[in-house]
């Protein structure tokens, strides 16, 4: 049932992929790029959030203490177009992109975020 969720979620992003607001320099990363980037990896942000994509397929999302603290929990998975749908264990869902902007891994949301990735562990 999970997986059918994906595949409805992933084939109505897939046509939204150029709603993301890209700036002309921005380069989608593809299957190899997120695989060499951020698959197994902790991504911070500058809030002091941390995200991982880990290889099996689950999700984590580590608020830093200064934004309450706790966890978010689920499942990704990647369309060929680079769009990344998380289903949360709370049944809410996200699509969003990452974009290598320069020497520096930004992470894009449907409306129009932009969350650049501080380190990269």
């Amino acid at each position: 049932m999970l997986r059918l969720f994906f595949v409805f979620i992933l084939a109505a992003t897939a046509a939204n992929a150029q709603s993301y607001e890209m700036r002309p320099s921005d380069i989608v990363l593809d299957a190899d790029g997120f695989a060499r980037l951020v698959l197994g990896r902790d991504l911070e942000f500058f809030d002091g959030g941390i995200s991982r994509y880990s290889p099996g397929g689950s999700y984590s999302w580590t608020y830093s203490a200064a934004n309450g603290g706790g966890n978010w929990f689920g499942v990704y998975a990647m369309s060929n177009d680079g769009v990344v749908c998380i289903n949360f264990r709370t049944l809410r869902s996200r699509c969003d992109m990452f974009v290598q902007a320069g020497d520096r891994l930004v992470l894009l949301t449907e409306d129009g975020q932009r969350y650049p990735v501080r380190n990269i562990r």
